[in-house]
């Protein structure tokens, strides 16, 4: 199967390499990339590990030149496909009686592109979901058109509940009915009270959350912009947990708000990153430093907090990300960020006991946000293990950065106590001199945010 991905990957990039007059060959020869046609490259792309999705379609949406309702359906179909990646390879394995492993790549991302239209988009008829597909095959593996539209159309006539496992097989029947690996549910188990709320935790994971705005009050009140809003035909309402939070009705992001956000008078931020910011308090004229920053929204939070007054210094490991720091302050009229490269594991005596606040916001297995990031759902126990000494040695060396009297956050997207409370406990047992003042996990079933980890640690005084 390696030189089977390797070669399709080497097919794209021939595809999509420049010609001389600088066109792209696939997109500009004889090929119309329409939607279903882009998502089917770019599955391909990151079935094959070329590509994350997100960088994918980033990339492809300019790469295709869709057209509005053309980047919707194709924003849907890559992500969907990905997100319910086990649900759909189960169903064909059982359809096809055989394994998806012995198939070409690309027929197993025709069949699973086909079948995600047939059971999760209601609004496309059936008989265009599997002609389209189909029409595909023909385009780019003509042998297995045959095999694509026999499957296809004996998912229609199947009993939906007869292709999933048993139930009494619990894990295989949640792991598959949700598309997320055994592992991670093994990890949900046992942090929730039942099975049943392990499976409204998976059900909430599956809901791509609808999304919050953070509210630049350098710039406009929460209520003056709840007014813009609505004078743009735009539904939103106040965040319940949050008084600098604004709500969208629609998953969509228009015009309008793009415009808002191009401005400077909000951005994107959910519930639950405001909330950890709120509980470390940041106050103006303070020295505050973010020490993993990228992209940027805490950075930005903390300095509106404190009314552009005092300073912010934002670090990041990654240099190439920093400049998405430096133009999010510029374009929302925050002067009191700067930013440095810097590894937040390496010890820095010239910033010993300079901070009032330290924001650890540090690298986590983002189990919180699935729903936006389908990758995370396969996610192994090995993967995530692997962080943990990373988030202790950030909070352990940060904490020296922390004056006395200061406060010192840690905050994950993530549920699972092994990057959490584990980190926190074993940080305190060392560290007599930090005491908590603030700690709270959010979940998703529950909370109505990502999944969330907060706990903010007090320096006692000299």
């Amino acid at each position: 199967m390696a030189s089977n991905r390797n070669d399709s990957v080497k097919k794209l990039n021939e595809a999509d390499r420049p010609n001389r007059s600088g066109n792209t060959r696939g997109a500009d020869m004889n090929q119309r990339y329409d939607a279903r046609c882009a998502a089917f490259n770019s599955l391909l792309r990151c079935e094959c590990g070329a590509k994350y999705s997100n960088l994918e379609i980033d990339s492809a949406i300019g790469r295709y030149k869709l057209e509005d309702a053309e980047k919707r359906l194709y924003t849907t179909l890559v992500y969907g496909v990905i997100e319910s990646k086990l649900t759909l390879e189960y169903i064909i394995a059982r359809l096809a009686r055989r394994p998806v492993e012995s198939l070409e790549p690309e027929v197993k991302t025709l069949l699973c592109l086909g079948l995600y239209q047939l059971s999760r988009l209601d609004r496309i008829p059936e008989h265009a979901a599997v002609n389209e597909t189909v029409e595909l095959a023909k385009r780019f593996c003509p042998r297995a058109s045959g095999f694509v539209n026999a499957l296809l159309r004996a998912y229609i006539r199947a009993d939906r509940n007869s292709l999933l496992p048993d139930p009494n097989d619990r894990m295989k029947y949640l792991s598959v009915k949700y598309s997320v690996a055994e592992e991670l549910i093994c990890i949900f188990d046992s942090l929730l009270a039942s099975n049943d709320e392990t499976e409204r935790l998976l059900a909430a994971l599956n809901v791509l959350p609808r999304p919050t705005l953070r509210v630049n009050t350098l710039k406009l009140s929460r209520d003056e912009l709840l007014r813009r809003l609505s004078d743009s035909g735009i539904e939103a309402y106040k965040s319940e947990l949050s008084e600098f939070a604004v709500k969208l009705a629609d998953s969509t992001i228009s015009d309008k708000i793009r415009e808002l956000i191009s401005s400077g008078y909000v951005y994107i931020q959910d519930e639950a990153s405001i909330l950890a910011l709120e509980a470390a308090r940041p106050m103006p004229g303070e020295y505050v430093l973010d020490v993993c920053s990228c992209p940027g929204g805490k950075s930005f939070t903390a300095a509106i907090m404190m009314n552009n007054q005092g300073r912010v210094r934002s670090f990041d490991i990654h240099k190439s990300k920093l400049s998405l720091v430096d133009s999010g302050a510029k374009r929302l009229g925050i002067t009191i960020i700067d930013t440095t490269e810097r590894d937040a594991r390496v010890y820095d005596e010239s910033l010993v006991h300079i901070a009032d606040l330290v924001i650890c916001d540090v690298p986590c297995s983002g189990l919180g946000v699935i729903a936006k990031k389908p990758e995370l759902r396969y996610k192994s126990a090995a993967d995530i293990a692997r962080l943990y000494d990373i988030q202790y040695d950030i909070l352990e060396n940060c904490s020296n950065y922390v004056k006395p009297g200061g406060r010192l956050s840690y905050s994950t997207c993530t549920i699972n106590r092994g990057e959490n409370s584990d980190v926190v406990n074993s940080f305190l047992a060392k560290h007599t001199e930090f005491t908590p003042k603030y700690e709270k996990q959010l979940l998703p079933h529950i909370d109505g945010t990502d999944g969330f980890y907060i706990c903010v640690l007090s320096r006692a005084d000299a």
